[in-house]
Parts: C-alpha cells; structure tokens; sequence
C-alpha cells in the first residue's frame, strides 16, 4: 500500500515517502524565500538535516540554519533565535524535527516582530489578541518524529527558565501554512525516542478521547488516531525501516494533536511539570503516569473505554484495555516508575502544585486538586 495523500485538515499537509524534496514548492506556497531552517541540537548535524539544507539551497532558498534548541526549549532559546532570524534577515520559518523544534521554530516566526514579551501571549483568555498579528511571519513545517503532531498545532510549549513552567503560547496564525509529513526522515529515529513520541501520539488521543468536553469531531479523530498507534508502534519498535507503519504513526501523531482541540487532561497536566523540572522527554513521562491517570479516572470514563477496548478488537472491557495497554508498555520498554528517569519523590510537593496550575487539568474527566495530584505522582515516581 502506497501512502502519500495531499490533505487540507487542518492545514494543508503534503503526506508521503520521499516528499521532503517539495520543500521548495511548500516554501514558495508560504511565500517564503529566505527561510530559516530551525531544528533541535540532536538534529542539527544529522544527514537528514543537511540533505534538507541541501534541498533549501538548490531551491534557492538559502541554507539558514539555527539548530541551538534544547529537548525543553526555554525564552533563552527563543531568544537567541530570534536575533538568528533578525540578523539573516529571514522572511519565515521552516520547523524541522521534533516537538521541541517544532514548537521553537513557531515561536521564533511569531516572536520575531512583536513588541511585547513572550509571555504576553500565554495561552489564557483572549490574550492572543494581543499580538501584532501582521508582525507574524509564515512558517512551515517538517516533523521528523512521531508524536507531538505540534505541525498541526497552533501553539507552542516554552518553559520558563527562572520558574521552570511551561507555558503555552497561542495565535492562529502559528498554525503552520504548509506540513511535509514524510515518514522516511523518521527511520533514523533512536528506539526510546521512537517509542516515547509513539506512546505520545496515542496518549493525545486517549486524554482528547476521554476528555469530558463536548467535539464530535475531535472525538472520532481521537478513536481512529489510537487504533493507527496501537497497531503500528510495535511494527515500528520491531522494524524501524518499515516505512508503511512509520507512515501510520505519523498520521497518528498529527491526529492526536488534530484531536486534543477538545482537551488533554491529568497525564499532561502531571508531565509538564515533570519535564520542566526534571528535563524528562515528554511523550515517555506521559507513558509512565498514564496508569495512575487512568484508574483514577475509570469511574468517569469505564464505559467510554469499553467502547475504546471493542474499536481495538480487545476483549474484556476496561479491565482488559488496561492489562493489554500495560502488557503493549512493556514489550515497548516504557519505564515503570519516574524514578528511572531521574525523578525524586522530594519535589512531589513542587510538582503537584504546578500541575494543578496546568491549563490541561482542565480537561481532566474528574477533578484533580492538590491531594490527587500528589497521591498520582506518589504512585508514579
């Protein structure tokens, strides 16, 4: 079976093996032509980068390049590639790799012009509107894992280097003009990274699945999304060059993040502040507080899960999604406790506390106050 589609939702997405070499033609569709290529540490050396510079500057588009972004991207980050941009006198972005640079790269076209400090434009209110939205400049965008599904997202994640919080920033106009969803460049990806985006994928859909608001939409997206995951990760944990399941956890990722317009909730609400803290990779941080999270939610969303289980062809309703979820962490070699990421049980406190400040609590199907924050943090480090 051959995957490669041109999509419209919900933006336009160029899907298929081998398409990185339209960057030209999704750079000259954004109106772009001096682009900065923006891209996390571990990437910016890597062939696959440099073949996409190489493609840039065939296309006569330059080879900028900023590639200093770290896995939990800080305003000093943006920062310096703010002045990268200003100074190359660039007229958009290309976002290129993971989550971490997607996000970064979105930040850095939308910051590059406004007036105001980054966190002016948190993710709260109507606070949005207080950007300069003819300051914005273009951007597209090119993942190179699969997980975050942030190319489809009009938003991004920065933590705060002083508090250590993460903090979303919105603006329509971040959402990315183009997407080149080509599995191809995911082969290279490490075992534990191609694991770690993969649970993440999923569990944007499990937490928009579960999430109590009302989105028809976001809610059949969200089914389809976790079927791709569940189906494919293990063939891509098997065999990382199999290019059709690679193709499938992509689709998935971009699902996932399609789906969470209806909510995340208490998995996402505990690993932002674990991640900031602890500099943890988020998709593997969600996996491991996703039990927890779960059982505590089972009496609000058991029958929703069942639902879930039959769509899977799993047997024995919410019992046996469950056990059949853990035996699939398992044969992923997702860790069982915090612990082993580096997580000490003294900062619980810490983080229970901002996790109740995160903006996804408020997705969560039941309530999550300081004392059940703690006691799922207490079951997971």
């Amino acid at each position: 079976m051959t995957l490669s589609a041109n999509w419209g939702y919900p933006t336009p997405i160029r899907f298929g093996a081998g398409r990185i070499k339209e960057i030209g033609e999704a750079c000259e569709a954004a109106g772009m032509k001096k682009p900065l290529l923006v891209t996390d540490k571990g990437l910016a050396n890597l062939p696959i980068t440099l073949s996409t510079l190489d493609l840039m500057e065939e296309a006569g588009l330059g080879r900028g390049l900023f590639g200093d972004v770290d896995p939990n991207p800080t305003e000093k980050n943006l920062e310096a590639g703010v002045k990268v941009f200003r100074d190359g006198n660039h007229d958009g972005v290309i976002a290129f790799g993971g989550g971490s640079g997607l996000d970064l790269a979105k930040l850095i076209a939308f910051q590059a012009d406004q007036t105001r400090p980054i966190w002016d434009f948190e993710d709260i209110g109507d606070w949005w509107t207080r950007a300069d939205a003819d300051a914005i400049y273009p951007n597209i965008a090119i993942p190179t894992t699969a997980g975050t599904g942030s190319e489809v997202g009009r938003a991004g994640v920065l933590t705060n280097s002083e508090s250590h919080v993460k903090k979303i920033i919105f603006h329509p106009k971040m959402l990315p003009s183009v997407v080149i969803c080509d599995p191809e460049l995911t082969v290279g990806m490490p075992q534990m990274i191609t694991v770690g985006t993969g649970m993440d994928a999923f569990i944007h859909s499990l937490e928009a699945y579960s999430s109590p608001h009302y989105h028809p939409m976001s809610q059949g997206i969200a089914l389809e999304g976790m079927r791709l995951a569940w189906e494919n990760l293990p063939k891509v944990a098997k065999d990382p060059n199999d290019i059709e399941a690679r193709g499938h956890m992509m689709a998935s990722a971009a699902m996932g993040a399609t789906a969470f317009q209806k909510g995340l909730g208490a998995m996402h609400a505990l690993s932002h502040p674990i991640g900031a803290v602890f500099n943890t990779h988020h998709g593997m941080t969600n996996a491991i507080v996703m039990p927890a999270v779960l059982n505590y939610n089972r009496p609000a969303i058991e029958e929703r899960i069942e639902a879930l289980a039959r769509y899977l062809n799993i047997e024995g309703g919410f019992d046996g999604f469950f056990a059949a979820l853990m035996k699939l962490s398992e044969e992923l070699g997702v860790p069982k406790k915090l612990s082993e990421l580096g997580v000490t049980a003294d900062r619980i406190p810490d983080l229970a506390a901002m996790a109740i400040e995160d903006p996804s609590c408020g997705g969560n199907p039941l309530p999550v106050t300081l004392e059940v924050a703690t006691k799922l943090l207490e079951e997971s480090v």
